[in-house]
């Protein structure tokens, strides 16, 4: 696979308006929002849930929610994934008949933003799955995949209120993906592994969101070994990564980074002096559109 694969497309115009309002000195401005829209989706004949989404990539997104749902299996043969954008649907076929109707009785929301997920079918295989014990992560890794995606054009540059997620492979982003929930990031990574057979234990995971309790679970279902975030950690999600052998490492700018699991996969190839701190237009904190800055 070549870098970026897969990457965010901030000049698609489906994926961002314009809008007028005032600033803290009531001048006019102009800035871009993202969009977000409604997809119903099914499984078979089955309606399972309607995401809150940008609307890029729905395949990914729809495949890669019903793995992390335990309702797509790792076996399963998908026959077709029908996408109608007029009507704001998809439709994942498989070959194997399926019927979810007791498990949606019991649909449970968890913390976070955007479409929740349900926590007890995340948690059903987790303890079963096995990461690669000989992965490894390079800091010389680490910091140039905090550089190459955190200058690449994104959503989150041109307009905020967005997540990121990325899968990597040393010190190359492959898939960068984002949307306005960090549930809905992850499942397209998720999805794109699946239809596209990729293996996941030579995997990175790079999310721009908290390394939350979810975010650890989703992780370690793919298979992926290391978990790496600009942001902070919540102590669940510290807690999960240790009992499952996940490195996770937070905190990622610039030249700092702090590892509170499976710090043992770290090799120190790079002094942490020779690398220059982040420039303030890529601190991800403003979201306003270049000109504007």
């Amino acid at each position: 696979m070549k870098e970026f694969e897969i990457r965010p497309n901030p000049d698609d115009p489906d994926l961002s308006v314009s809008v007028e309002g005032i600033d803290h000195e009531g001048k006019s401005v102009e800035t871009s929002v993202v969009t977000e829209r409604p997809l119903t989706l099914y499984l078979n004949a089955q309606e399972i849930v309607t995401l809150m989404t940008i609307g890029d990539h729905p395949d990914l997104l729809a495949v890669g929610y019903l793995l992390n749902q335990n309702m797509l299996q790792p076996d399963d043969e998908i026959t077709a994934v029908d996408h109608e954008p007029d009507i704001e649907t998809i439709v994942v076929r498989t070959k194997r008949k399926t019927d979810y109707e007791e498990k949606l009785k019991k649909k449970t929301q968890t913390s976070g933003c955007a479409q929740g997920t349900v926590f007890g079918d995340l948690m059903e295989v987790f303890d079963d799955v096995k990461l690669n014990p000989n992965a490894i992560l390079k800091t010389s890794w680490l910091y140039a995949l905090s550089k190459k995606i955190n200058t690449a054009p994104s959503l989150y540059l041109r307009a905020g209120a967005i997540h990121g997620c990325v899968l990597c492979e040393a010190d190359r982003p492959l898939v960068y993906v984002e949307d306005v929930g960090r549930h809905n990031a992850v499942d397209k990574i998720a999805g794109y592994m699946f239809l596209n057979d990729v293996r996941p234990d030579d995997k990175i995971f790079y999310t721009t969101g908290r390394l939350t309790s979810e975010m650890v679970i989703k992780t370690v279902k793919m298979g992926i070994p290391i978990l790496l975030s600009r942001s902070g950690f919540t102590a669940w999600g510290v807690d999960l990564a240790r009992r499952a052998g996940l490195t996770l490492v937070g905190r990622a700018r610039g030249k700092r980074f702090v590892a509170l699991s499976g710090a043992e996969r770290l090799i120190f190839d790079t002094d942490s002096q020779t690398v220059t701190d982040e420039h303030a237009r890529h601190a991800r904190k403003g979201g306003l559109p270049e000109a504007a800055e």
